[in-house]
């Protein structure tokens, strides 16, 4: 059951991102990915222990966590992400069925692809069978980019203008694999129903 996927244009730290949430400590400087020709398979576990207090989460109970508010309990102990390459953008469209929840990295640090990255984000938005879908927006690859790209980015993305026209709710988050930052808040969103 792949109600999560993750989409961005090619070599926008896909992999990467899904590699760091799966095993944080895995990805560094000099860690490579492959680019993902055709789809990868990801399951993440989350944190049983919330970062910012030294009391574990209650530890969800089985089967119960799929319609419950979220209050903390019941809550899945992980999640299955599929990933859909790059490349295989003309090709999206056919895996849109039965998703709740849509991840898109964009590279930060590539003003280049960031535009090209706005269509592409643009189409998924406007696809008739995501109109209640839970998107995360990643600016990805914060470590290689300066503060001010995010508003760059924000700007190129056009994500003001966006986001008074379409109707899903969009969360944006800045995340490094690298440095790990954004990747709680990530965790976070995923658990959320």
């Amino acid at each position: 059951e792949m109600s999560c996927i993750c989409l961005g244009p090619k070599r926008a730290g896909k992999t990467h991102l899904l590699k760091a949430l799966q095993e944080p400590d895995s990805i560094d400087e000099t860690s490579y990915s492959m680019p993902t020709i055709g789809t990868g398979i990801y399951r993440i576990h989350f944190p049983t222990k919330s970062p910012n207090s030294d009391k574990p989460r209650p530890p969800p109970v089985d089967g119960a966590g799929a319609n419950i508010p979220h209050g903390g309990k019941n809550l899945p102990k992980s999640i299955q992400i599929l990933e859909i390459g790059g490349s295989m953008a003309p090709l999206w469209r056919q895996y849109f069925e039965d998703v709740k929840k849509l991840i898109y990295v964009v590279d930060t640090s590539n003003l280049c692809q960031i535009s090209a990255a706005g269509v592409l984000f643009y189409s998924i938005l406007t696809e008739p069978r995501l109109q209640k879908v839970k998107i995360l927006l990643v600016l990805g690859k914060m470590d290689y980019s300066y503060r001010q790209m995010r508003n760059e980015a924000l700007l190129m993305l056009q994500m003001s203008k966006l986001q008074k026209q379409i109707r899903q709710q969009v969360t944006i988050v800045e995340a490094s694999a690298v440095t790990k930052v954004g990747l709680d808040t990530i965790y976070d969103w995923l658990q959320r129903p």
